[in-house]
């Protein structure tokens, strides 16, 4: 064991007993751990955003696929989903849903519909993030040709998916300023992504995305650092179930106080931690089998979660347990120490698929926390109860 891998274990041993979770050494996939007793001070927010008419979803619904959300700088929301579609469940595409049915939403701070643009340029929305500077971060997982009959090509013919966007906003317009991987082109060389699921960007400008979603051909499942222009540094991870590899690595996100590299490695039921360069510091099984991962200034970490039940083989899109085993869970970004949980507020049993109900986090400085709801094609905005 390297002298970097030591210490990250004798991290995570610490992490663990401050949690009051056990310490697991051995290198194979953590098991699913009970979901915990926690309080839950938030209270879900009715009604929140206002669409307009003409924007709804299936059967009339809000929405469709809801599977990202960003508070930008200055406090606008923004949403990231798959073109008010849900289907085929739980891999929905914004394939042939034409201009009224825009991927990309902004939203005001009360809820207000500000923008919307996007449409023509995804076949199958994952990542997505806002930076610093207003610019929009995409990644598209899509590695089909063809998506229920219709081609997964742009209205120039070109292949969509596999890759990861920058753009800026123009007025009602994007303009596309950097393209990383090759459209259409899966692989897992340093500018090629097979269905890259997240993407970040460091307060110094580097971009890390995380790659390989469940299942993708290359059996990739790695982390994937770039420079601000898009100059490929390095890589980490592959597929596996040891500390800092990874089994579908669902979003990742960058930031707290340490600036480190959360990421929300699901099939091995964990939330792993690093450094910027890749070097492991954690890994913590209390957050259950995660899908989304968001850590705040004050080094608050939130994760939506799955608790499996241990003894019935599951996953995220076959769980265990009963209508209650997802829940958004917060907890200390440097400690892995539990804080809240706030238990879904939907019956499983009436879900439209078996998505995870909140595979995007995001929170604004009031500490509001916003859910992407893929599973119930929603999206909630939660405050803390006075």
């Amino acid at each position: 064991m390297t002298h970097a891998a030591r210490a990250g274990l004798q991290f995570l041993v610490m992490a663990a007993l401050v949690s009051g979770f056990p310490v697991r050494t051995q290198e194979r996939a953590t098991p699913p751990v009970p979901k915990p007793t926690l309080p839950n001070p938030y209270r879900l927010v009715p009604g929140w955003p206002t669409l307009p008419a003409s924007m709804k979803g299936p059967n009339g619904r809000k929405w469709g696929e809801v599977i990202r959300v960003h508070v930008a700088p200055g406090g606008n929301v923004w949403v990231f989903h798959r073109c008010f579609n849900d289907q085929p469940n739980g891999d929905a595409t914004c394939l042939n849903r034409g201009e009224a049915n825009p991927p990309i939403l902004e939203f005001s701070a009360a809820g207000a519909l500000l923008r919307s643009f996007g449409a023509g340029l995804f076949a199958h929305p994952h990542g997505f993030t806002v930076d610093q500077e207003g610019n929009i971060w995409t990644t598209d997982t899509n590695d089909e040709e063809v998506i229920l009959g219709v081609p997964a090509k742009d209205a120039g013919g070109r292949p969509m998916g596999q890759t990861v966007f920058k753009l800026r906003p123009r007025g009602g317009s994007l303009e596309k300023l950097l393209t990383i991987g090759t459209a259409g082109v899966g692989g897992i060389g340093p500018y090629l992504f097979d269905r890259p699921t997240g993407v970040a960007i460091a307060a110094n400008g580097d971009i890390f995305v995380s790659d390989g979603h469940f299942r993708n051909r290359s059996n990739t499942a790695r982390i994937v650092k770039y420079s601000r222009d898009g100059t490929f540094l390095k890589t980490w991870g592959r597929s596996g179930e040891e500390p800092g590899n990874f089994r579908d690595p669902h979003d990742l996100y960058v930031g707290g106080s340490r600036g480190y590299v959360y990421v929300a490695d699901r099939l091995n039921n964990r939330v792993q931690v690093f450094d910027q360069e890749g070097v492991f510091v954690a890994a913590w099984p209390q957050f259950g089998q995660p899908s989304s991962v968001y850590v705040d200034k004050s080094d608050n970490i939130y994760v939506g979660s799955t608790y499996l039940d241990g003894s019935v083989s599951g996953s995220v899109m076959k769980p265990g347990g009963g209508p209650n085993n997802r829940a958004i869970v917060v907890g200390h970004a440097i400690t892995g120490e539990l804080k809240y949980l706030i238990p879904d507020p939907g019956d499983l049993s009436k879900m439209p698929d078996s998505g995870t109900s909140a595979s995007g986090i995001a929170v604004d400085d009031q500490g509001s926390i916003y859910a992407a709801d893929v599973g119930f094609n929603n999206l909630r905005k939660y405050i803390k109860a006075q």
